[in-house]
């Protein structure tokens, strides 16, 4: 059982950082955005690229660091992943839902997401193949962090588990400590609002894209190292990412950071009692849970 928890708090933090950005874009533009979860295909697509090209330009970059399998070139390749995916997202904007919010459909908005993750989908399917990646082929020995009960570990998911954690700290920093912070917040919580008293909603509108695409392009590259890379991996973790983001209450980041962390261990634990091929749809009947006993979420306030 404890090692289903260290498993759900690792698919945790790679879905918090997930549904910080959705919630952000659910709650400012007030539409489901289904496409959101095809950011970290695209963040860890456009990583292994970068991956790949590092290592060919700068093969001293192909060291690894440390016990773990990411390399000097990956940091690299994921900090660009990151830049790349988050432009992504403002593209995809200005191009479709820009448009499509203008006119006023915010059910045309949720189909035109449909419509974005399936064309994502394929292009990235057509231009990489089916077939599933890794940023490394070296194998990495999980470490036996005990014996009685049997745990065991593996050095790149206690390195993702950090990182997330430090990125989630100075995102909370950012938000609590500084005016940009502040702006941001009142933006997600009342974009009405925020713009009456001055605040620039077109280009806090840009940069809670380029925010979100970025967490989306980490928590790919996340789950790219502890798993494997496929060009459905966005459809695979769109549920549990909407249910993180439904848990925690949509507009609320601190939400969606603990609603990471309570689908990945409900998930994780689940399996405890149910067989393996039942997992994926603990997200969902997370999701009607919610919806029944608290529709707003754990930290959701109503909105008109």
């Amino acid at each position: 059982m404890i090692q289903h928890l260290l498993d759900g708090l690792l698919v945790g933090s790679i879905l918090s950082l997930g549904a910080t950005g959705l919630t952000m874009v659910m709650h400012m533009l007030r539409f489901a955005n289904f496409s959101h979860a095809e950011l970290l295909s695209i963040g860890a697509y456009s990583a292994l690229v970068f991956d790949q090209l590092f290592k060919a330009v700068m093969p001293f970059t192909a060291v690894q660091i440390g016990p773990v399998s990411m390399t000097w070139a990956l940091v690299l390749a994921m900090i660009l992943s990151m830049a790349v995916t988050g432009a992504s997202a403002v593209l995809f904007d200005r191009l479709i839902f820009r448009r499509v919010r203008e006119k006023g459909e915010e059910l045309s908005m949720v189909f035109a997401s449909f419509g974005l993750a399936l064309v994502i989908r394929n292009v990235i399917g057509l231009v990489f193949g089916l077939q599933t990646q890794l940023f490394s082929q070296d194998i990495v020995f999980a470490t036996v962090l005990s014996r009685d009960p049997l745990i065991l570990v593996k050095p790149d998911q206690l390195a993702t588990l950090a990182i997330a954690l430090v990125v989630m700290l100075i995102l909370h920093l950012v938000l609590s400590r500084t005016t940009f912070g502040y702006s941001l917040r009142a933006v997600a919580e009342n974009p009405e609002l925020a713009q009456i008293n001055g605040i620039n909603l077109q280009r806090m509108i840009v940069i809670v894209w380029i925010i979100g695409g970025g967490l989306a392009a980490l928590a790919g590259v996340f789950y790219g190292l502890t798993n494997q890379i496929t060009p459905v991996m966005g459809r695979d973790l769109v549920l549990p990412i909407f249910a993180a983001t439904i848990v925690g209450g949509i507009g609320s980041i601190y939400g969606a950071l603990l609603g990471g962390f309570i689908v990945g261990i409900a998930a994780n634990m689940a399996l405890v009692v149910l067989p393996s091929g039942y997992s994926p749809s603990v997200p969902f009947l997370i999701i009607l849970a919610v919806l029944l006993i608290r529709p707003n979420g754990l930290f959701g306030e109503e909105r008109a």
